[in-house]
């Protein structure tokens, strides 16, 4: 069209000298008069622009001309920024946004406003819509969409075979976490509730044309959306007694340990009569069936093709989604005041409470107490007592000898691919009696120096306000005292924090207790560790502290060095926990396996009771064999590290299809497993899997006040991590967290349960929509892929 004109302005002009030499000049006057004409009504003009002094017009002039008359006026207000989106703007975002749209909407807008003018006898008659329905849409971004029935790019046969696979192992977590009170994402569960022909909600899928044609649902988003508005991002502070707490009557309940697993019972006669309440457990046979199929699957070729396929086309449309979006998502942050990246909320989701500080902190914890306390009595050796002094003469040491390097607690290069290194690392000046004083809960001074120690870190955590914390703390399953020395330990220190919620970590270590004659049989343990907390729940009044001390408790986590070589798979057959004598300890499957047992058991009691239940998340992948992986599959809500998952493509499809919580720590593991460099942690995140970071043992692994922060630093700085990138790295730390759904209102917005970007309040999370929508809709995509294959099959 511009070429056209451009010759029509040529002749118009004289430029086109061809035609002069030769032809009748009145017929070409004839025809350049009805071409003046024809240009004249398209420009809006009768007479010619100006020209130069030679008449003729240059082309930059004529194109502006042209241009300002075919765009209109609205034109004119459209700065270079349009043209160059990487230059630096000049103008607000709202002004660059409000420019944006409308070149977006083009004439249409111009058509309409005129329509409306014509419209009615001559008046102008323009209708206003009563609301503006964009907020309610879904974002709008450059969506990547393969055409095309077969869009798998692999056999009918094997994406068949692999769906019914996948449908598969979907239905046997949806089954084992529905048991035991713990999360299932609500779209996978609608997803096979459609397979299994059960019945389902749709969810409302939320545009305009809905919200035109439903004014009641149009009233209801209005009112959420005040609601939102109006919701306080922080919540109420504790200003009261934290551990003053509504204490149940006791229920009457009766409870037994069978074949490792508690038993309840409504009443004595019941007990007698082996009348046990049936919360459906799953027992070890099902358990090992269920594992030996998805070890199966995890093998077979097809099927590992399929996955790898089809992650390595998630990572590749995440590439071209931010090499189409950025900018977008770039502006789309910058358009929320007051939220960055500093001041949305944060949870170190994997962290160990002995080693929650860092060392510079530690030392002068230590040399603050030696020059305050220096002679209370805080330990025994043989029959005699030491005051804090003569511990530290017995080393020749004063406090101004002591210095980071003298401590002696960070990891090195020593430490990689040695645990037990690792472990002496816990040990000051590799003092063991060091340890026991400043890091211990049960000592000889009731663990007051641990406390003191702890709340200094709650401190820092509450000045920071947007940083929380979920410590892990030791219950060893020696003694039936552990638990209530532990809550006696928290309540009579005053060990709370709002910014905190506690796991109990249960380490693996039977194989030393029973060599020390500390336990007869796997059961002993068991017994330890859930007895206590079946009689707290059944009586609360038995175990007061205990009651009080288990509502901040969220879940439980299993620890220890899981390269020690095992046996990883069992049969059925595999002799049950009172048989369990030997001095070889189980594996790790056997270890979760009677864990998740006792805590779904436990979660249905105190369910039924009112009180809070509590959730699975154990160390898993960092090291050892897959069958870690198949099994936390099965039994957990959430995992710590992971790392063995980048050797597993069926596994970490799985992974991403259900949203496991996946905490990483890679500083942890470049001192321990995996150099810095070869984290899969960047390819988790471009894949869509729910990771969060977090610090797993600042003591050991972090330098400044900040270990979280250091964390997130680090990895922005070595894997160019966008501001998009760690907020969403942070809002799934708070979605994989244990805090209380209430409070997590207040960090995500009231409705954060929701899918998509209906679920995101980028005023609390910082954000966009963009980036919610996408990780949605590819979700979506990928399991309507999988269940569409299942059912035309069926069918």
């Amino acid at each position: 069209l511009i070429h056209f004109y451009k010759r029509m302005w040529q002749d118009w002009s004289g430029h086109s000298s061809d035609e002069e030499e030769g032809g009748d000049r009145s017929e070409r006057g004839k025809r350049r008069t009805q071409e003046r004409r024809l240009v004249g009504r398209l420009i809006g003009t009768d007479s010619p622009p100006n020209e130069r002094s030679d008449g003729s017009k240059s082309e930059g002039e004529l194109y502006r001309q042209l241009s300002k008359n075919l765009l209109g006026s609205e034109g004119q207000g459209l700065g270079n920024e349009l043209s160059a989106p990487y230059e630096v703007p000049q103008f607000p975002i709202e002004q660059i946004q409000s420019k944006l749209n409308r070149v977006k909407d083009g004439p249409r807008g111009v058509l309409g406003l005129q329509a409306g003018l014509q419209g009615g006898s001559g008046s102008a008659q323009v209708v206003e819509d009563e609301v503006d329905f964009s907020e309610f849409q879904t974002s709008d971004f450059q969506r990547v969409n393969i055409s095309g029935e077969d869009n798998t790019g692999v056999p009918v046969e094997d994406l068949h075979s692999a769906s019914r696979l996948l449908s598969r192992a979907l239905n046997i977590r949806e089954k084992y976490m529905t048991i035991s009170h713990q999360v299932f994402p609500t779209n996978v569960q609608r997803f096979l509730g459609e397979m299994n022909k059960k019945p389902v909600r749709e969810p409302t899928i939320v545009n305009k044309a809905t919200i035109a044609g439903a004014p009641e649902l149009l009233r209801r988003l209005q009112e959420e959306r005040r609601q939102s508005l109006n919701h306080p991002i922080h919540p109420p502070r504790t200003e009261t007694d934290p551990w003053d707490c509504p204490v149940p009557e006791d229920c009457g309940y009766k409870m037994k340990i069978v074949k490792g697993v508690f038993q309840v019972y409504r009443n004595e006669e019941d007990l007698q009569e082996d009348k046990n309440i049936d919360y459906k457990v799953p027992d070890l046979a099902m358990f090992v069936s269920d594992m030996h199929h998805l070890c199966a699957m995890i093998a077979d070729g097809p099927l590992k093709s399929f996955c790898y396929r089809r992650l390595s086309y998630l990572h590749s449309k995440y590439q071209l989604h931010v090499l189409l979006n950025e900018l977008r998502e770039l502006a789309g942050q910058k358009a929320v005041p007051h939220r960055d990246f500093y001041n949305c909320r944060k949870v170190d989701t994997h962290i160990h409470a002995a080693s929650c500080m860092n060392q510079k902190h530690l030392l002068r914890f230590i040399k603050k107490t030696l020059k305050t306390d220096g002679d209370v009595t805080v330990c025994t050796s043989g029959e005699k007592t030491m005051t804090l002094r003569e511990v530290f003469e017995s080393m020749n040491l004063t406090a101004y000898d002591l210095t980071v390097d003298m401590l002696d607690v960070h990891a090195d290069r020593n430490t990689f691919h040695r645990f037990d290194k690792f472990n002496a690392k816990y040990n000051p000046i590799g003092e063991s009696r060091l340890r026991e004083v400043f890091m211990k809960t049960d000592n000889f001074i009731g663990g007051k120096y641990f406390a003191n120690l702890i709340k200094e870190v709650f401190d820092d955590l509450e000045d920071s306000k947007y940083q929380n914390l979920e410590p892990r703390i030791s219950i060893y399953g020696r003694n039936m005292n552990e638990w209530d020395k532990l809550a006696g330990w928290a309540v009579t220190n005053q060990v709370y924090s709002d910014n905190v919620r506690w796991l109990i970590q249960v380490p693996r270590l039977y194989d030393i207790y029973r060599v020390n004659g500390g336990v007869k049989c796997f059961q002993d343990i068991i017994q330890n560790l859930f007895q206590p907390l079946f009689e707290a729940t059944i009586d609360p009044k038995s175990h007061p502290e205990l009651h009080s001390f288990l509502q901040y408790v969220i879940g439980f986590d299993s620890v220890d060095d899981e390269s020690k070589p095992e046996n990883a798979i069992f049969d059925a057959d595999v002799a049950t926990p009172e048989e369990w004598t030997d001095t070889e300890n189980p594996p790790y499957s056997y270890y979760i396996y009677y864990m998740y047992a006792n805590i779904t058991a436990l979660n249905h009691l105190r369910s039924e009771r009112g009180l809070n239940t509590f959730v699975f998340r154990p160390h898993c992948g960092e090291a050892g064999p897959v069958q870690h992986l198949v099994s936390a599959f099965i039994l957990c809500e959430s995992i710590s590290h992971g790392l063995l998952l980048r050797k597993v493509p069926v596994l970490q499809y799985l992974y991403y299809l259900c949203q496991i919580g996946i905490a990483m720590s890679p500083l942890s593991n470049n001192s321990l497993f995996l150099n810095y460099n070869r984290s899969p942690l960047p390819d988790y995140l471009a894949r869509g899997l729910n990771i969060s970071l977090s610090t797993d043992d600042p003591l050991q692994f972090h330098f400044t006040k900040e270990p979280l922060m250091e964390e997130y630093s680090i990895a922005a700085q070595v894997w160019k991590l966008s501001s998009c990138d760690m907020c969403e790295l942070a809002r799934n730390s708070v979605l994989t967290s244990g805090f209380s759904h209430q409070v997590k209102q207040h960090w995500l917005g009231p409705n954060y349960t929701r899918e998509g970007v209906e679920g995101n309040d980028m005023t609390r999370t910082n954000v966009p929509d963009i980036r919610v929508a996408y990780r949605h809709e590819t979700l979506t995509e990928e399991l309507s892929n999988i269940f569409k294959c299942v059912t035309n099959t069926e069918n």
